[in-house]
């Protein structure tokens, strides 16, 4: 690698002697916004699942600034395809939870998020529970519990798939003006390739299992993006459909 980061060499896993992942590489760079995607039952989450630890691979390597991930280390912070908030905790409490598994205590997890409510467009519903919020909300919510851990890479599947077309347009374009904002590191796992196209610098695409990298597409449109009317997006999401097309021939 030319920089630290997440990269992934010759990644294998396979289940009850089928192979999900064969020969998997992909570099994810300090601050870049990268994103898989594949048809369906690829082994898209299988990947998430490695880098979790929630996996080990059965061959390969994972690496993190050069170093080989550690079994049983949280090192990277991981939002789920649902928002996962615990129903009787108030909002505030839902976004330290990640804090508080790590060891922080309430009072001073708290302390941490709570001028972060602001930026995150949740100021004076701190002490809202859940099911008083828009599915908006609830992964504007979600998004800042993982962030607020504070970990070097952020892990997304699917963060956005359970909302209407309509929610998930604009929480797209929210989280494209976070990251020009903030710069994380990111790797999203999606099957929207608008998604993917609208927020990625890169973007690789996985083919049928056994899933290796067919493609890795580049998406060279300065930021911020147009979430419509952008002839250069279109061809290169074209593209992506292209090859996710091909690969299931």
């Amino acid at each position: 690698m030319t920089a630290a980061g997440l990269e992934l060499r010759g990644v294998a896993k396979s289940f009850g002697g089928q192979t999900v992942l064969e020969d998997i590489n992909l570099i994810v760079r300090p601050g870049e916004f990268v994103s898989v995607v594949g048809p369906s039952g690829a082994g898209k989450s299988t990947i998430l699942n490695l880098l979790t630890g929630a996996l080990v691979p059965d061959g390969g390597d994972i690496l993190f600034n050069g170093t080989p991930l550690i079994p049983g280390r949280h090192q990277f912070a991981f939002m789920p395809q649902r928002d996962a908030l615990m129903p009787w905790r108030r909002i505030i409490d839902n976004t330290t939870l990640g804090l508080e598994v790590a060891g922080m205590s309430r009072a001073a997890a708290r302390v941490k998020v709570r001028p972060l409510f602001a930026e995150f467009g949740l100021d004076g519903f701190e002490g809202h529970y859940p099911a008083q919020l828009s599915g908006g909300m609830r992964q504007r919510a979600a998004l800042l519990r993982t962030v607020v851990q504070g970990k070097p890479v952020l892990l997304l599947d699917e963060p956005f798939g359970a909302l209407d077309a309509l929610t998930r347009t604009r929480m797209q374009r929210w989280l494209a003006e976070m990251w020009t904002r903030h710069r994380w590191t990111v790797l999203l796992i999606t099957h929207d390739v608008r998604e993917a196209t609208l927020l990625s610098d890169r973007v690789y695409v996985l083919s049928a299992r056994p899933a290796r990298i067919d493609r890795t597409i580049p998406v060279p449109v300065p930021h911020p993006r147009p979430s419509t009317g952008s002839a250069a997006l279109s061809a290169i999401e074209s593209e992506i459909l292209q090859t996710l097309f091909n690969s299931e021939v």
